[in-house]
């Protein structure tokens, strides 16, 4: 099987859809996990919702989730941070399911919120593997350092220096700010704009393996370079462009009075350009 294709498969095998809404409650995502259906090969689960947090310390804010893991990153008006830890362990019985879970262990410490797993990654034997999707509420002002491998990944809301990389999941960024770098190696990349103008020095962002969409409400103001190299081109948004290479290759426009510079990209995939939804 390709690679990619196994990445996401497991993806699949791992996480329901309503475990990546960062803003469901816990009781609804336990409810969906639990009804999430069976297999042949992982006949038994196990769903869990753990909480912990800890007070910001001035450094970046590192998140590890492991390698099947999923982070979304929520800002908001505290003092403070607040983990939520999704863990899903599908099993072949569901007493190897239980000792999986009990052998995953949450530490959140110092500048790090990290997922310790029992074998060093997701699967922990044939027909046996488990992952745990983040949701971390982290002051509106906060610099970040996130990777995932085989998960989702999201900020909302959030401010400050960040590097973001992502190798099979969705990258996906809503009303940030600062000095952001995001990369997308094999998944979408979802990029929305609010208010008037970015706040901060700007926005370089991109995916090599997958589609991008630049979400861009009315009276922004921002200087945007966007593109695809391979893919089509879908532009929603009434602009006046300048256009480096050829027709489909980079796209460069100034919003209104123009601003810090906001860059999206995609190498292998269509690039489409809207307005942000109201």
């Amino acid at each position: 099987m390709n690679r990619h294709l196994a990445a996401l498969v497991l993806i699949l095998l791992v996480y329901p859809a309503a475990a990546l809404r960062a803003q469901e409650s816990n009781d609804e995502w336990l409810a969906d996990c639990r009804d999430g259906g069976n297999d042949w090969a992982y006949r038994f689960r196990h769903c869990e919702v753990r909480e912990t947090g800890m007070k910001p310390n001035g450094r970046p804010l590192s998140v590890e989730p492991g390698m099947n893991g999923g982070v979304a990153i929520i800002g908001w008006d505290r003092d403070s941070i607040a983990v939520t830890a999704h863990i899903q362990v599908r099993a072949r019985t569901q007493e190897d399911a239980e000792a999986i879970a009990r052998a995953i262990k949450i530490e959140a410490s110092g500048a790090t919120v990290r997922v310790a797993s029992p074998g060093g990654g997701g699967a922990v034997g044939r027909h046996q593997n488990w992952g745990v999707n983040l949701v971390v509420m982290v002051p509106r002002r906060t610099d970040l350092t996130i990777s995932t491998e085989n998960g989702p990944l999201s900020v909302e809301d959030v401010a400050g220096r960040m590097e973001l990389e992502t190798q099979n999941g969705p990258l996906s960024l809503s009303g940030v700010g600062g000095d952001v770098h995001a990369s997308a190696q094999n998944g979408p990349l979802t990029v929305e704009l609010l208010g008037t103008r970015w706040d901060g020095a700007g926005l370089q962002a991109e995916t090599q393996n997958g589609p991008a969409e630049l979400q861009i409400p009315d009276n922004y103001n921002a200087k945007i370079e966007f593109g695809t190299v391979n893919g089509p081109m879908d532009v929603g948004f009434p602009m006046t462009v300048t256009i480096s290479g050829r027709v489909k290759d980079r796209i460069s426009t100034t919003l209104g009075s123009g601003g810090p510079p906001i860059r999206v990209v995609t190498t292998n995939g269509p690039m489409v350009v809207r307005k942000t939804r109201s």
